[in-house]
């Protein structure tokens, strides 16, 4: 769908990269969408692929592999092509390894930890996931029962994380744990553990209502001996390195949510524009035209502000507060946008094989995970002095 203001955002490098980035979601996702929606996960390849396209990790500087482009820019790209080829199940494990993980990857590690991980991130050999969510601990961080106690030149990790995306298919997971049991927020320390670490488990991977092909699993950890080495940043200041990274996690999901719901309009608009009923196309009638009407004034004002915050976040000036509107108003949208998409589709909007059907499935999620809209609501209005 067309905008009906031109968005000044945008360069040529990113005019580019967005029919580049097309290019390889027709060749690389689209053809495999549906075998990885029935299989519950992508295969690794396509992390391989896109590290090979330049489409991974592009903030890791050059010489551990990278673009060394930190222009969040090209994230928003990335999600708006994933949305409008329909297939943001997929696109979610590498938005959630470019937009989510890599910024604790490039702030907090060592020297060190960077040559021994960022190659690897930037080429698709290594694929990340954040483990932050427990069975008995969501939106509030400072309530995690996972504990990470030193022992000589190890932590040893016993705990259960759950909602875990990238869980199957990750080698290498954040993870944010008790190092002071006594403490809440202090306490929380962020531990890197890779694949094949004794004690590391995975559980089932999860069935969900929608987000079909993105890999959701619990983790497990028992008597998990983690390399001191593995350490993210300072001990005890890992609650202080969530809340920096969560406004561009907030803002991803957000940049998401108004190009899905663009996508769903556009499709119901022209099947509004194609069906008829009573001798006239649906879109003709009153009342469906002024659905039509305000939703596409909503996604309209949606953007402005997704783009605004996009420009904020490179400049270093988004705020926690800016990020929680952005991330609870577009995903409430996304939400009311599928809702009344489906409906003028009618019997065919509930039928699974109709895409804005499983779109509606998969939008359920996003006013959830990345904090709740009722928690974003909580920091704007602490921000605000209430």
């Amino acid at each position: 769908m067309s905008l009906a203001f031109p968005r000044m955002l945008f360069e040529e490098p990113h005019t580019l990269f967005r029919a580049a980035f097309r290019r390889f979601v027709e060749r690389e996702i689209s053809p495999h969408n549906a075998r990885w929606e029935a299989a519950g996960i992508v295969d690794r390849e396509l992390f391989l692929a896109a590290g090979r396209g330049g489409f991974l990790a592009m903030a890791v500087p050059e010489e551990h592999g990278g673009a060394g482009v930190d222009d969040f820019r090209f994230n928003l790209i990335i999600a708006e092509e994933l949305a409008q080829a329909g297939v943001n199940a997929a696109g979610l494990s590498l938005t959630l390894h470019n937009d989510i993980v890599l910024p604790y990857l490039l702030k907090y590690t060592t020297p060190e930890q960077q040559r021994r991980w960022l190659p690897g991130v930037a080429r698709g050999e290594i694929i990340t996931a954040i483990a932050m969510t427990e069975p008995g601990a969501g939106s509030d961080l400072a309530a995690i029962r996972t504990t990470a106690i030193r022992d000589g030149d190890c932590y040893v990790l016993n705990g259960v994380k759950t909602f875990i995306t990238n869980g199957i298919n990750a080698d290498l997971v954040v993870v944010a744990a008790k190092t002071d049991p006594t403490q809440r927020h202090r306490g929380i320390s962020l531990l890197v553990v890779e694949r094949g670490t004794e004690g590391f488990e995975r559980g089932r991977k999860l069935a969900k209502i929608g987000q079909q092909a993105q890999d959701t699993a619990e983790l497990y950890f028992t008597d998990c001996r983690v390399p001191a080495a593995n350490l993210l940043g300072q001990e005890g200041e890992g609650f202080r390195y969530l809340v920096r990274n969560l406004p561009q996690e907030r803002l991803s999901i957000a940049m998401t949510a108004v190009a899905a719901s663009a996508w769903a309009l556009e499709q119901t608009l022209t099947y509004a524009k194609e069906r008829e009923a009573f001798g006239q196309p649906i879109g003709s009638f009153q009342h469906n035209r002024f659905v039509l009407a305000e939703l596409r004034t909503e996604l309209e004002l949606a953007q402005v502000f997704v783009d605004r915050c996009v420009l904020a976040l490179n400049d270093g000036t988004l705020t926690a507060e800016q990020a929680a509107m952005a991330k609870w108003w577009c995903t409430e949208l996304q939400k009311r946008t599928l809702d009344r998409c489906l409906q003028l589709f009618g019997g065919q909007g509930y039928m699974s094989e109709n895409p804005v059907a499983r779109a509606y499935l998969d939008a359920r999620v996003t006013t959830i995970y990345g904090g709740t809209t009722e928690i974003m609501k909580e920091i704007i209005g602490r921000a605000m002095g209430v």
